[in-house]
């Protein structure tokens, strides 16, 4: 029993000597970083309100390191994102909410049920947009190691929205990345397309009408088309080649029209209605991830929508969930 304390102790004594460390070379790093944030023209006034309490949070950094992307296998994220109770909840919202989604779906052009299921996704229709300091997880994630650079222009561009007015800092608790409002933005995302569509002079996307019709502005400058497919699911021949079997979300590869595919699939009538013509892509998202997976199933076709929603996340999970919710949708309104 002693040596158990003693070992329990001198764990302990590790782990907090080790956050200690961090949190005095978070400081060090935060010095650093104000110098830079003055060099571009960020006020000194606003980045000492802002970042002087900051802090190293280590749990961002376990969040980073272990995301359900990594190790959730398809079939389970997309069932966890698109119950029969969180189309209720979307259905719920749209008869709330009728008169502003008809409007924004004319003004933008890009479907309701698609609006409605990234909401859903993203952030429960609002009902959980997050609780931590985005200022703190964003220094977080810049000062480490992983995806440094990523973070510290983010940091930077969130800076100069506080600097300039367009945002309030004492809003900002959002996700463990630096995600904000309905639709988590990311700030270089709020910078580029977030709207002030209630007309007053402050761009809130914690307000339906503001970060609705920012969404759409998003998918609209994104390129969305209307009406068109996303995905359909698939079973492939043995004989395709695994070049093109596509395991990552960064770019999809060996894109060809959908007609070079059609040889390589088992009979689907939903192909059948689609121009042949059209670019599309085969993913095989279990593959190299999920342990043991099978490397041809599952498999979907994909289509240029199914590519604007990996722009918004680059996660092939991610973009399946939200079409899948999509349509789920869809066939309630």
């Amino acid at each position: 029993m002693k040596k158990i304390k003693i070992f329990f102790f001198i764990t302990f004594f590790f782990i907090s000597n080790s956050f200690a460390d961090e949190n005095v070379n978070f400081e060090i790093w935060k010095k650093n970083f104000k110098q830079r944030a003055l060099n571009n023209n960020i006020s000194e006034k606003t980045f000492d309100l802002v970042m002087t309490n900051t802090k190293f949070l280590p749990n961002v950094i376990k969040y980073d390191r272990y995301q359900p992307e990594f190790y959730e296998d398809t079939k389970t994220y997309i069932s966890k994102r698109t119950s029969k109770k969180k189309i209720e909840k979307g259905l719920n919202f749209y008869t709330q909410n009728k008169s502003l989604i008809k409007t924004v779906e004319t003004k933008f052009d890009i479907e309701k049920e698609l609006l409605l299921s990234l909401m859903g996704i993203e952030t429960n229709y609002g009902t959980y947009v997050g609780k931590m300091d985005i200022l703190s997880s964003l220094a977080t994630l810049s000062y480490d190691k992983r995806r440094s650079e990523f973070f510290t222009q983010e940091l930077l561009i969130l800076l100069r929205l506080i600097d300039t007015n367009q945002i309030d800092y004492k809003t900002l608790y959002g996700s463990w990345a630096g995600a904000f409002g309905f639709f988590q933005f990311m700030p270089s995302t709020i910078k580029n397309h977030a709207l002030d569509f209630n007309n007053d002079n402050y761009i809130d996307l914690k307000n339906p009408k503001d970060s609705y019709a920012s969404a759409a502005n998003y998918l609209n400058k994104m390129g969305w088309k209307k009406n068109a497919p996303c995905f359909y699911k698939i079973e492939l021949n043995e004989d395709i080649s695994k070049k093109y079997l596509n395991v990552s979300a960064k770019k999809l590869k060996n894109k060809r029209k959908l007609n070079f595919f059609k040889k390589y699939i088992k009979s689907n009538t939903n192909l059948d209605t689609l121009d042949g013509e059209i670019k599309s892509a085969i993913i095989t998202p279990d593959k190299d991830i999920i342990p043991g997976a099978e490397t041809l199933n599952p498999a979907y076709i994909v289509f240029d929508n199914y590519e604007i929603i990996l722009k918004w996340n680059r996660s092939l999970r991610f973009a399946l969930a939200v079409c899948t919710l999509k349509d789920s949708i869809k066939n309630e309104l």
